[in-house]
């Protein structure tokens, strides 16, 4: 009987450990996101809004606050002709790289590396690197990049990541949820555990949308032995016409 309480005061112990003692630190005292992350859900693969099951997709729940995005008209009416033509006019079907946020959310896993000056992801999906620049300036635009500029800052134990700085050729998902030049994201990446990120993306396009929107999904930590990134060549889909 003592073993088993002592082992129900272990178990508790573990889960209720406050979550800073539970994040992993640099040396320079920031918490560590070094390591291998991924989703596990279908937003990148069909609609970032909850959605029934389509060809080769389960039906999934949406990743954006209150399931609403606050297109303007004429964009809605753009984002309807995207979803009509959406299984051969996704950018991401012709190879083109995602964009941000949709990268973080393909099917794929990425790694994290980071040193106090700046973070960098490696993403297996068709070998896309992103370099995040730590406290420092946004180059002098307009410039218009499929992944965007991004500087970060530390925020306590949150990196804030601000990007600018897209061309309008990406799109958020399969569904044809798309935005202008004028793309303005901010990320949040926030520990749960020691192998949980929150991930938190806000998204703003005067352009596009009447006010800004958010995302919110969950990043889960490989922790396999001999995880590693493989190869992912992308080829895109041919005309039959």
């Amino acid at each position: 009987m003592a073993r088993a309480i002592c082992a129900v005061a272990a178990v508790f112990c573990l889960t209720t450990t406050p979550v800073a003692a539970q994040i992993p630190r640099a040396p320079d005292g920031k918490p560590d996101l070094s390591g291998f992350w991924q989703v596990m859900h279908t937003s990148a693969w069909l609609d970032i809004q909850d959605h029934s099951a389509d060809k080769d997709v389960p039906a999934g729940q949406g990743v954006v606050e209150g399931n609403d995005i606050p297109y303007l008209p004429a964009a809605l009416e753009k984002k309807k002709q995207n979803y009509a033509s959406r299984h051969t006019a996704d950018p991401a079907l012709k190879c083109y790289l995602p964009g941000v946020p949709r990268i973080t959310y393909m099917p794929f896993p990425f790694q994290i590396f980071q040193t106090p000056q700046k973070v960098g992801i490696l993403y297996e999906y068709v070998h896309a690197v992103r370099e995040i620049y730590l406290n420092s300036a946004h180059l002098e635009g307009p410039i218009e990049w499929w992944m965007g500029d991004s500087r970060g800052k530390w925020d306590g134990d949150t990196l804030v990541v601000d990007v600018v700085h897209f061309n309008d050729q990406t799109w958020f998902d399969r569904a044809g949820n798309h935005h202008s030049e004028l793309l303005h994201v901010v990320e949040r990446y926030s520990f749960l555990d020691r192998d949980h990120l929150n991930y938190e993306a806000t998204i703003e396009d005067p352009k596009v949308f009447s006010r800004p929107w958010k995302m919110n999904l969950l990043l889960y930590r490989h922790r396999e032995p001999r995880f590693q990134l493989l190869e992912y060549e992308c080829h895109a889909l041919q005309s039959t016409n």
